[in-house]
Protein backbone atom coordinates (compact mmCIF):
# COMPACT_ATOMS: atom_id res chain seq x y z
CA UNK A 1 0.00 0.00 0.00
CA UNK A 2 1.35 3.15 -1.10
CA UNK A 3 1.76 6.14 1.25
CA UNK A 4 2.93 8.71 -0.38
CA UNK A 5 0.28 10.10 -3.87
CA UNK A 6 1.23 8.80 -6.87
CA UNK A 7 4.13 11.61 -9.13
CA UNK A 8 2.37 13.96 -11.75
CA UNK A 9 3.06 13.72 -15.06
CA UNK A 10 4.08 16.68 -17.74
CA UNK A 11 1.11 15.09 -19.75
CA UNK A 12 -1.25 15.75 -16.63
CA UNK A 13 -0.21 19.46 -16.02
CA UNK A 14 -0.48 19.93 -19.78
CA UNK A 15 -4.19 18.83 -20.44
CA UNK A 16 -5.20 21.30 -17.04
CA UNK A 17 -8.28 23.50 -17.84
CA UNK A 18 -9.12 24.93 -14.82
CA UNK A 19 -6.54 25.73 -12.59
CA UNK A 20 -8.27 24.15 -8.77
CA UNK A 21 -8.30 20.96 -10.94
CA UNK A 22 -4.58 20.58 -10.69
CA UNK A 23 -3.80 17.77 -8.41
CA UNK A 24 -1.77 18.84 -5.39
CA UNK A 25 -3.05 22.30 -5.12
CA UNK A 26 -5.35 21.86 -2.04
CA UNK A 27 -2.63 20.58 0.23
CA UNK A 28 -0.24 22.92 -1.15
CA UNK A 29 -2.47 25.76 -0.70
CA UNK A 30 -3.10 24.27 3.34
CA UNK A 31 0.59 24.64 3.80
CA UNK A 32 1.46 27.90 2.43
CA UNK A 33 -1.61 29.00 4.38
CA UNK A 34 -0.02 27.42 7.35
CA UNK A 35 3.72 28.18 6.64
CA UNK A 36 3.10 32.16 5.80
CA UNK A 37 0.48 32.50 9.25
CA UNK A 38 3.45 30.52 11.77
CA UNK A 39 5.85 33.19 10.52
CA UNK A 40 3.16 36.68 10.31
CA UNK A 41 2.03 35.57 13.77
CA UNK A 42 5.33 36.34 15.28
CA UNK A 43 6.61 38.55 13.04
CA UNK A 44 5.18 41.76 14.89
CA UNK A 45 4.98 40.08 18.15
CA UNK A 46 8.98 38.74 18.52
CA UNK A 47 9.85 42.67 18.06
CA UNK A 48 7.44 43.66 20.11
CA UNK A 49 8.41 41.42 22.68
CA UNK A 50 12.12 42.52 22.74
CA UNK A 51 11.16 46.06 23.26
CA UNK A 52 8.81 45.65 25.92
CA UNK A 53 11.17 43.33 27.95
CA UNK A 54 13.38 46.31 28.32
CA UNK A 55 15.81 45.73 24.95
CA UNK A 56 16.98 48.37 22.66
CA UNK A 57 14.81 49.18 19.34
CA UNK A 58 17.84 47.80 17.17
CA UNK A 59 17.70 44.51 19.10
CA UNK A 60 14.34 44.16 17.84
CA UNK A 61 15.29 45.33 14.27
CA UNK A 62 17.71 42.76 14.50
CA UNK A 63 15.79 39.88 15.31
CA UNK A 64 13.86 40.15 12.06
CA UNK A 65 17.04 41.05 10.03
CA UNK A 66 18.87 37.50 11.25
CA UNK A 67 15.62 35.58 10.40
CA UNK A 68 15.82 37.07 6.83
CA UNK A 69 19.54 36.87 6.70
CA UNK A 70 19.25 32.96 7.37
CA UNK A 71 15.91 33.26 4.97
CA UNK A 72 17.84 34.54 2.24
CA UNK A 73 21.02 32.59 1.84
CA UNK A 74 18.70 29.74 2.59
CA UNK A 75 17.10 30.21 -0.43
CA UNK A 76 20.24 30.58 -2.31
CA UNK A 77 20.51 26.76 -2.17
CA UNK A 78 17.12 25.92 -2.06
CA UNK A 79 17.18 25.12 -6.17
CA UNK A 80 19.98 22.47 -5.31
CA UNK A 81 17.99 20.85 -2.80
CA UNK A 82 14.99 20.78 -4.99
CA UNK A 83 16.75 19.26 -7.59
CA UNK A 84 18.37 16.68 -5.29
CA UNK A 85 15.89 15.36 -2.62
CA UNK A 86 12.25 16.71 -4.28
CA UNK A 87 9.64 18.89 -3.16
CA UNK A 88 7.69 17.12 -0.86
CA UNK A 89 10.88 16.14 1.66
CA UNK A 90 12.07 20.06 1.07
CA UNK A 91 9.06 21.50 2.28
CA UNK A 92 8.33 18.87 5.10
CA UNK A 93 11.70 19.65 6.88
CA UNK A 94 11.32 22.92 6.14
CA UNK A 95 7.92 23.23 8.02
CA UNK A 96 9.72 21.34 10.71
CA UNK A 97 12.30 24.02 11.42
CA UNK A 98 10.08 26.77 11.17
CA UNK A 99 7.60 25.24 13.31
CA UNK A 100 8.75 24.11 16.78
CA UNK A 101 12.03 26.30 17.33
CA UNK A 102 9.50 28.52 18.11
CA UNK A 103 9.46 27.54 21.54
CA UNK A 104 12.61 28.51 22.01
CA UNK A 105 11.72 32.39 22.54
CA UNK A 106 10.48 30.92 25.63
CA UNK A 107 13.81 31.38 26.92
CA UNK A 108 13.84 34.79 26.74
CA UNK A 109 14.89 37.58 24.62
CA UNK A 110 18.64 38.22 25.46
CA UNK A 111 20.42 38.69 22.62
CA UNK A 112 22.02 35.06 22.36
CA UNK A 113 18.58 32.98 22.31
CA UNK A 114 16.73 35.29 20.43
CA UNK A 115 18.88 35.83 17.62
CA UNK A 116 19.50 31.74 17.55
CA UNK A 117 15.71 30.84 17.52
CA UNK A 118 15.53 33.46 14.75
CA UNK A 119 18.52 31.72 12.58
CA UNK A 120 16.81 28.55 13.00
CA UNK A 121 13.39 29.41 11.96
CA UNK A 122 14.80 31.51 8.91
CA UNK A 123 16.49 28.52 7.27
CA UNK A 124 12.80 26.81 7.40
CA UNK A 125 10.89 29.54 6.30
CA UNK A 126 13.76 30.20 3.33
CA UNK A 127 13.29 26.82 1.81
CA UNK A 128 9.58 26.34 2.08
CA UNK A 129 9.05 29.94 1.09
CA UNK A 130 11.03 29.17 -2.51
CA UNK A 131 9.41 25.21 -2.58
CA UNK A 132 5.73 27.01 -2.39
CA UNK A 133 6.28 29.18 -4.75
CA UNK A 134 8.13 27.05 -7.34
CA UNK A 135 5.95 23.71 -7.23
CA UNK A 136 2.73 26.70 -8.21
CA UNK A 137 4.22 26.69 -11.30
CA UNK A 138 4.97 23.06 -11.53
CA UNK A 139 1.41 22.34 -11.10
CA UNK A 140 -0.40 24.15 -13.88
CA UNK A 141 0.68 24.63 -17.19
CA UNK A 142 1.76 28.09 -18.60
CA UNK A 143 -1.65 29.82 -19.63
CA UNK A 144 -3.28 29.45 -16.43
CA UNK A 145 -0.02 30.14 -14.56
CA UNK A 146 -1.45 34.12 -13.71
CA UNK A 147 -4.41 32.44 -12.02
CA UNK A 148 -2.43 30.05 -10.10
CA UNK A 149 -0.30 32.45 -8.70
CA UNK A 150 -2.68 35.10 -7.79
CA UNK A 151 -4.69 32.23 -5.96
CA UNK A 152 -1.35 30.96 -4.21
CA UNK A 153 -0.81 35.35 -3.64
CA UNK A 154 -4.44 35.27 -1.98
CA UNK A 155 -3.83 32.79 0.21
CA UNK A 156 -0.75 34.31 1.52
CA UNK A 157 -2.28 37.51 1.92
CA UNK A 158 -5.21 35.66 3.31
CA UNK A 159 -2.61 33.90 5.92
CA UNK A 160 -1.19 37.19 6.70
CA UNK A 161 -4.13 39.16 7.28
CA UNK A 162 -5.05 36.79 9.52
CA UNK A 163 -2.41 36.13 11.50
CA UNK A 164 -0.65 39.82 11.90
CA UNK A 165 -3.05 41.15 13.83
CA UNK A 166 -4.17 38.49 15.42
CA UNK A 167 -0.27 38.05 16.95
CA UNK A 168 -0.40 41.15 19.16
CA UNK A 169 -4.15 41.04 19.98
CA UNK A 170 -3.57 37.53 21.55
CA UNK A 171 -0.85 38.74 23.24
CA UNK A 172 -3.02 40.84 25.17
CA UNK A 173 -5.33 38.45 26.01
CA UNK A 174 -3.02 34.83 27.20
CA UNK A 175 0.68 36.23 26.69
CA UNK A 176 3.74 36.09 24.70
CA UNK A 177 4.36 32.36 25.98
CA UNK A 178 1.11 31.00 24.59
CA UNK A 179 1.67 32.81 21.24
CA UNK A 180 5.09 31.38 20.90
CA UNK A 181 3.09 28.02 21.64
CA UNK A 182 0.22 28.62 18.68
CA UNK A 183 3.58 29.50 16.26
CA UNK A 184 4.96 25.90 16.83
CA UNK A 185 1.56 23.99 16.43
CA UNK A 186 0.57 26.24 13.26
CA UNK A 187 4.41 25.35 11.68
CA UNK A 188 2.84 21.63 12.60
CA UNK A 189 -0.23 22.01 10.73
CA UNK A 190 2.30 22.49 7.19
CA UNK A 191 4.17 19.85 8.23
CA UNK A 192 1.35 17.57 7.75
CA UNK A 193 -0.33 19.33 4.59
CA UNK A 194 3.36 18.87 2.84
CA UNK A 195 2.94 14.63 3.36
CA UNK A 196 0.01 14.45 0.92
CA UNK A 197 1.60 16.52 -1.77
CA UNK A 198 2.76 14.31 -4.67
CA UNK A 199 5.89 14.22 -6.19
CA UNK A 200 7.18 16.54 -9.16
CA UNK A 201 9.14 14.86 -12.05
CA UNK A 202 12.46 17.39 -12.23
CA UNK A 203 11.99 19.19 -15.04
CA UNK A 204 14.23 18.60 -18.44
CA UNK A 205 16.75 21.43 -19.86
CA UNK A 206 14.90 22.77 -23.32
CA UNK A 207 17.14 21.79 -25.95
CA UNK A 208 19.19 23.81 -27.31
CA UNK A 209 20.06 24.82 -31.13
CA UNK A 210 22.12 27.03 -33.50
CA UNK A 211 19.66 29.37 -33.11
CA UNK A 212 19.27 29.53 -29.56
CA UNK A 213 20.67 32.46 -27.52
CA UNK A 214 21.62 32.13 -23.68
CA UNK A 215 20.96 34.84 -21.76
CA UNK A 216 22.35 36.05 -18.09
CA UNK A 217 19.58 34.77 -15.32
CA UNK A 218 20.67 38.28 -14.02
CA UNK A 219 20.06 40.08 -17.36
CA UNK A 220 16.37 38.96 -17.49
CA UNK A 221 14.94 39.02 -13.83
CA UNK A 222 17.31 42.05 -12.25
CA UNK A 223 14.67 44.71 -12.64
CA UNK A 224 11.47 42.59 -10.82
CA UNK A 225 13.91 41.84 -8.33
CA UNK A 226 14.60 45.36 -7.42
CA UNK A 227 11.08 46.74 -7.85
CA UNK A 228 9.86 43.96 -5.31
CA UNK A 229 13.42 44.43 -3.13
CA UNK A 230 12.59 47.76 -2.97
CA UNK A 231 8.88 47.76 -1.98
CA UNK A 232 9.68 45.14 0.73
CA UNK A 233 11.95 47.53 2.66
CA UNK A 234 9.40 49.14 3.42
CA UNK A 235 7.32 46.04 4.63
CA UNK A 236 10.22 45.19 7.00
CA UNK A 237 9.74 48.37 8.68
CA UNK A 238 5.87 48.70 8.64
CA UNK A 239 6.08 45.07 10.24
CA UNK A 240 8.22 46.07 12.88
CA UNK A 241 7.42 49.43 13.87
CA UNK A 242 3.96 50.68 13.09
CA UNK A 243 2.58 49.11 16.15
CA UNK A 244 5.13 50.72 18.32
CA UNK A 245 4.41 53.87 16.74
CA UNK A 246 1.03 53.80 16.72
CA UNK A 247 0.91 53.99 20.52
CA UNK A 248 2.21 57.86 19.14
CA UNK A 249 -1.20 58.32 18.32
CA UNK A 250 -3.31 56.37 20.72
CA UNK A 251 -1.17 55.25 23.92
CA UNK A 252 -3.79 53.40 25.31
CA UNK A 253 -4.52 50.97 22.47
CA UNK A 254 -2.02 52.15 19.68
CA UNK A 255 -0.33 48.70 19.77
CA UNK A 256 -3.64 46.48 19.21
CA UNK A 257 -4.28 49.13 16.60
CA UNK A 258 -1.46 48.70 14.83
CA UNK A 259 -1.90 45.03 14.60
CA UNK A 260 -5.39 45.78 12.89
CA UNK A 261 -3.73 48.32 10.37
CA UNK A 262 -0.96 44.98 9.61
CA UNK A 263 -4.46 43.28 9.20
CA UNK A 264 -6.06 45.91 6.79
CA UNK A 265 -2.53 46.09 4.69
CA UNK A 266 -2.45 42.57 4.14
CA UNK A 267 -6.11 42.17 3.12
CA UNK A 268 -5.55 44.86 0.58
CA UNK A 269 -2.49 42.75 -0.30
CA UNK A 270 -4.67 39.74 -1.25
CA UNK A 271 -7.24 41.53 -3.39
CA UNK A 272 -4.48 43.02 -5.77
CA UNK A 273 -2.41 40.14 -5.69
CA UNK A 274 -4.81 37.66 -7.23
CA UNK A 275 -6.40 40.67 -9.28
CA UNK A 276 -2.97 41.28 -10.84
CA UNK A 277 -2.91 37.33 -11.73
CA UNK A 278 -6.02 37.91 -13.46
CA UNK A 279 -4.88 40.46 -15.42
CA UNK A 280 -2.00 38.79 -16.84
CA UNK A 281 -3.67 35.85 -17.67
CA UNK A 282 -6.48 37.73 -19.55
CA UNK A 283 -3.52 39.94 -21.61
CA UNK A 284 -1.75 37.03 -22.06
CA UNK A 285 1.54 38.58 -20.51
CA UNK A 286 2.72 40.07 -16.97
CA UNK A 287 4.01 43.45 -15.98
CA UNK A 288 0.97 45.52 -17.00
CA UNK A 289 0.24 47.05 -13.80
CA UNK A 290 3.74 47.18 -12.04
CA UNK A 291 4.46 50.59 -12.16
CA UNK A 292 0.71 52.37 -10.75
CA UNK A 293 1.28 49.64 -8.18
CA UNK A 294 4.46 50.82 -7.21
CA UNK A 295 3.22 54.27 -7.09
CA UNK A 296 0.59 53.15 -4.77
CA UNK A 297 3.12 51.42 -2.53
CA UNK A 298 4.81 54.90 -2.07
CA UNK A 299 2.34 56.95 -1.34
CA UNK A 300 1.04 54.54 1.09
CA UNK A 301 4.16 54.66 3.31
CA UNK A 302 4.71 58.72 3.02
CA UNK A 303 0.92 59.01 3.95
CA UNK A 304 2.06 57.04 7.43
CA UNK A 305 5.22 59.50 7.96
CA UNK A 306 2.21 62.44 6.95
CA UNK A 307 -0.25 61.51 9.70
CA UNK A 308 2.61 60.51 12.45
CA UNK A 309 4.43 64.11 11.75
CA UNK A 310 0.13 66.00 12.17
CA UNK A 311 -0.63 63.56 15.01
CA UNK A 312 -3.69 62.98 13.22
CA UNK A 313 -6.57 60.77 14.41
CA UNK A 314 -5.45 57.14 14.87
CA UNK A 315 -8.19 55.67 12.42
CA UNK A 316 -6.89 57.68 9.33
CA UNK A 317 -3.70 55.35 9.26
CA UNK A 318 -6.26 53.15 7.85
CA UNK A 319 -6.11 54.55 4.62
CA UNK A 320 -2.44 54.75 4.35
CA UNK A 321 -2.10 50.63 4.67
CA UNK A 322 -4.88 50.44 2.43
CA UNK A 323 -2.40 52.08 0.06
CA UNK A 324 0.86 50.36 0.81
CA UNK A 325 -1.13 47.02 1.02
CA UNK A 326 -2.62 47.25 -2.48
CA UNK A 327 0.51 48.25 -3.85
CA UNK A 328 2.31 45.57 -2.13
CA UNK A 329 0.20 42.75 -3.17
CA UNK A 330 0.33 43.63 -7.03
CA UNK A 331 3.81 44.39 -7.26
CA UNK A 332 4.48 40.79 -5.62
CA UNK A 333 2.20 38.95 -7.80
CA UNK A 334 3.98 40.97 -10.86
CA UNK A 335 7.64 40.28 -9.52
CA UNK A 336 7.09 36.61 -9.83
CA UNK A 337 5.03 36.05 -13.05
CA UNK A 338 7.25 38.34 -14.74
CA UNK A 339 10.33 36.16 -13.84
CA UNK A 340 8.48 33.00 -14.49
CA UNK A 341 7.56 34.51 -17.95
CA UNK A 342 10.81 35.10 -18.80
CA UNK A 343 12.63 32.04 -17.49
CA UNK A 344 12.22 29.12 -19.67
CA UNK A 345 10.31 26.18 -17.52
CA UNK A 346 13.25 24.39 -15.90
CA UNK A 347 14.42 27.25 -14.30
CA UNK A 348 11.20 27.65 -12.25
CA UNK A 349 12.88 27.07 -8.86
CA UNK A 350 15.92 29.74 -9.90
CA UNK A 351 12.70 32.39 -10.22
CA UNK A 352 11.12 31.44 -7.20
CA UNK A 353 14.67 31.67 -4.83
CA UNK A 354 14.90 34.95 -6.74
CA UNK A 355 11.73 36.03 -5.65
CA UNK A 356 11.79 34.96 -2.66
CA UNK A 357 15.22 36.53 -1.94
CA UNK A 358 14.40 40.07 -3.20
CA UNK A 359 11.32 39.79 -1.07
CA UNK A 360 13.26 38.70 2.05
CA UNK A 361 16.12 40.06 1.40
CA UNK A 362 14.26 43.86 1.53
CA UNK A 363 12.27 42.97 4.12
CA UNK A 364 15.55 41.73 6.02
CA UNK A 365 17.40 44.94 5.08
CA UNK A 366 14.54 46.94 5.99
CA UNK A 367 13.97 45.37 9.66
CA UNK A 368 17.75 46.12 10.10
CA UNK A 369 18.46 49.68 8.37
CA UNK A 370 15.09 51.61 9.79
CA UNK A 371 15.94 49.82 13.60
CA UNK A 372 19.09 51.34 13.34
CA UNK A 373 17.57 54.63 12.36
CA UNK A 374 14.82 54.33 15.32
CA UNK A 375 17.76 54.93 17.70
CA UNK A 376 18.68 58.33 15.93
CA UNK A 377 15.04 59.51 14.84
CA UNK A 378 11.45 59.70 15.07
CA UNK A 379 9.01 57.14 13.35
CA UNK A 380 7.68 59.57 11.06
CA UNK A 381 10.81 60.46 8.84
CA UNK A 382 11.58 56.96 9.15
CA UNK A 383 8.84 56.15 7.28
CA UNK A 384 9.24 59.22 5.23
CA UNK A 385 12.87 57.37 4.04
CA UNK A 386 11.28 54.36 2.97
CA UNK A 387 8.92 56.03 1.13
CA UNK A 388 11.83 57.98 -0.73
CA UNK A 389 13.33 54.29 -0.91
CA UNK A 390 10.14 53.11 -3.48
CA UNK A 391 10.50 55.92 -5.52
CA UNK A 392 13.85 54.18 -6.31
CA UNK A 393 11.99 50.93 -7.50
CA UNK A 394 9.81 52.88 -9.90
CA UNK A 395 12.89 55.03 -11.03
CA UNK A 396 14.28 51.91 -12.26
CA UNK A 397 11.32 49.86 -13.58
CA UNK A 398 10.75 53.31 -15.79
CA UNK A 399 14.22 53.74 -17.15
CA UNK A 400 13.70 49.69 -18.02
CA UNK A 401 10.47 50.15 -19.83
CA UNK A 402 11.87 53.38 -22.04
CA UNK A 403 15.34 51.24 -22.63
CA UNK A 404 13.39 48.40 -23.87
CA UNK A 405 11.43 50.19 -25.91
CA UNK A 406 14.16 52.42 -27.68
CA UNK A 407 16.68 49.49 -27.73
CA UNK A 408 18.90 49.44 -30.59
CA UNK A 409 18.32 45.94 -32.88
CA UNK A 410 21.06 44.13 -32.44
CA UNK A 411 23.00 40.92 -32.36
CA UNK A 412 22.58 39.10 -28.59
CA UNK A 413 20.56 42.30 -27.16
CA UNK A 414 18.31 41.71 -24.41
CA UNK A 415 15.38 42.06 -26.57
CA UNK A 416 16.47 39.39 -28.96
CA UNK A 417 17.55 37.09 -26.13
CA UNK A 418 13.64 37.52 -23.77
CA UNK A 419 12.21 36.67 -27.53
CA UNK A 420 14.46 33.01 -27.50
CA UNK A 421 14.40 32.42 -23.73
CA UNK A 422 10.71 32.57 -23.42
CA UNK A 423 8.51 33.83 -26.76
CA UNK A 424 5.40 35.85 -25.63
CA UNK A 425 2.48 34.12 -25.19
CA UNK A 426 -0.74 35.80 -26.05
CA UNK A 427 -4.00 33.90 -24.74
CA UNK A 428 -7.90 33.98 -26.11
CA UNK A 429 -10.15 35.47 -23.44
CA UNK A 430 -12.89 33.20 -22.68
CA UNK A 431 -15.35 32.62 -25.32
CA UNK A 432 -13.27 33.96 -28.09
CA UNK A 433 -11.21 32.23 -30.54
Amino acid sequence: MKLTPRDLTREEVESLTNVWKARGLIPVLVAVAAAFAAWSLLLPVVPTAVIDAGQPGSLAGLSTGVFMLATVITQVFTPWLLRTVGYRAVMAVSSLLLGIPALGYLLGMEPAPLLTVSAIRGVGFGALSVAEAAIIAELVPLRLLGSATGIFGAVVGLAQMLALPSGLALVEVVGYDAVYLIAAAIGAVSLVACLAIPGIPPPEPEPQTSQSVQAPTWHLVLVPALALMFVTTAYGAITNFLPVSMRELDPAAGAALGGLMLGVMNFASMSTRYLAGRVMDRRGYPGTVLIPFQVCCALGVAMMAIILTMELPAWTMIVAALFYGAGFGAVQNEALTLMFYRLPRHKTSQASAIWNIAFDGGTGLGSTFYGMLVVTMAFAPMFGIAAGVITIGIAVTLLDRQLGRHRVVEVNNLSVRLKNVQPPRLYPQRGKK
